[in-house]
């Protein structure tokens, strides 16, 4: 342990399956359970990580030609009415805020304003404590198609149907977690590390993509925090090797979706010298299978916890941040390494363009 830590309480509360037949009522008393749990442990946990679209079903793995139905699974939300007023996840902002904990949750946020209404896959960190929210995240990275599959019993990804695409990656302090941090106007020369934790918020897929982990790097994030719903088998989705001589078996492709996830998260966390906290909505849902995988990682790669099994279950850690210091002053100091000159391509381009064939 450093000669100075910088200690936070983290819990990952994995939620089970979730079922088109379960009412929202049934979803946050869940929730609310694994707060009070989360709160009631030795140490207790001061922020709570819930999953993607927590309130819900993975409603995108289904097609709703009813619109009314369809809305039912979004949170209303403007400028004059936030999150935590939406009628239908009140109760659960007003338990966060009874405890006084911070959170992150994600769900479907239609979000109108100046009469116009779009349609979001979000995540918020609310601060109990404070009771409002610090920061909201729009999920950058939708996967899946816009079209249904036509093949009978396809696992359907509608994301791209039912969601736009958010576009930023803004990383924020939180205060009131660490003791001592350093405030503006200090007269100290060097603050690196020393301020109030800074905070990245990433959802499902995002974690896959390395841009928006290094996008958080370059603001100094110590700790990401990203929920998600990920199928275990789904071959329209992911697609087959076409050296394979068979395809995967649902268990073998369980097992391929876990590994990813993790590669994921343990590398992105160890190349941004930041601790992260992932957590999984898991189980059957509907005859449809969902990894689970939750876990809370270090700077250097390594699970430092982890989910047992694929139901609701709390996983927590209390991790020093200033153990981000190494990696970000060494072999990812950004700042010395980095060589922005030679990165032109990245941003010349979004798709694949090869070479040019030879004669």
């Amino acid at each position: 342990m450093s000669s100075n830590p910088r200690q936070v309480t983290f819990a990952a509360a994995q939620l089970g399956p979730i079922q088109l037949s379960d009412s929202r009522e049934s979803v946050l008393t869940r929730m609310s359970a694994l707060l009070d749990q989360a709160v009631s442990q030795a140490p207790p946990a001061q922020v709570v990580v819930f999953p993607e679209l927590a309130f819900t079903t993975f409603f995108p793995r289904h097609f709703f030609p009813d619109e009314k139905e369809l809305q039912s699974y979004f949170e209303p939300t403007s400028p004059e009415v936030p999150i935590d007023q939406s009628p239908n996840v009140k109760p659960f902002f007003d338990h966060v805020k009874r405890l006084g904990v911070d959170v992150y949750v994600g769900y479907a946020e239609a979000w109108t304003e100046s009469k116009t209404t779009t349609y979001y896959n979000s995540a918020v960190y609310f601060s109990g404590k404070l009771g409002r929210v610090l920061a909201k995240y729009r999920k950058v990275h939708l996967p899946g198609v816009f079209e249904p599959f036509p093949e009978p019993g396809a696992t359907q990804q509608l994301e791209k149907r039912y969601f736009k695409n958010g576009d930023r990656f803004d990383a924020f302090r939180v205060s009131g977690l660490v003791k001592g941090a350093v405030k503006k106007g200090t007269e100290e020369k060097h603050t690196a590390g020393k301020g109030d934790p800074i905070f990245g918020m990433l959802i499902c897929n995002d974690r896959r993509w390395p841009e928006g982990w290094r996008a958080y790097g370059l603001q100094g994030a110590e700790v990401i925090l990203c929920g998600y719903n990920t199928t275990a088998y789904a071959p329209q989705l992911l697609g087959s090797d076409l050296y394979e001589t068979k395809p995967l078996s649902r268990e073998e492709a369980e097992q391929e979706v876990l590994y990813h996830n993790r590669l994921s998260l343990t590398g992105n966390s160890y190349m941004n010298a930041c601790f992260s906290v992932n957590v999984a909505k898991a189980g059957e849902e509907d005859g449809n299978p969902l990894i689970a995988g939750t876990c809370i990682v270090d700077p250097k790669g390594y699970v430092i916890a982890e989910s047992k099994t694929k139901g609701d279950e709390m996983v927590s850690a209390t991790v020093d941040l200033s153990k981000c210091r190494a990696g970000k002053t060494k072999t990812f100091d950004l700042g010395r390494h980095r060589r922005v000159d030679a990165y032109g391509v990245l941003l010349e381009r979004a798709g694949v363009e090869e070479p040019e064939l030879l004669e």
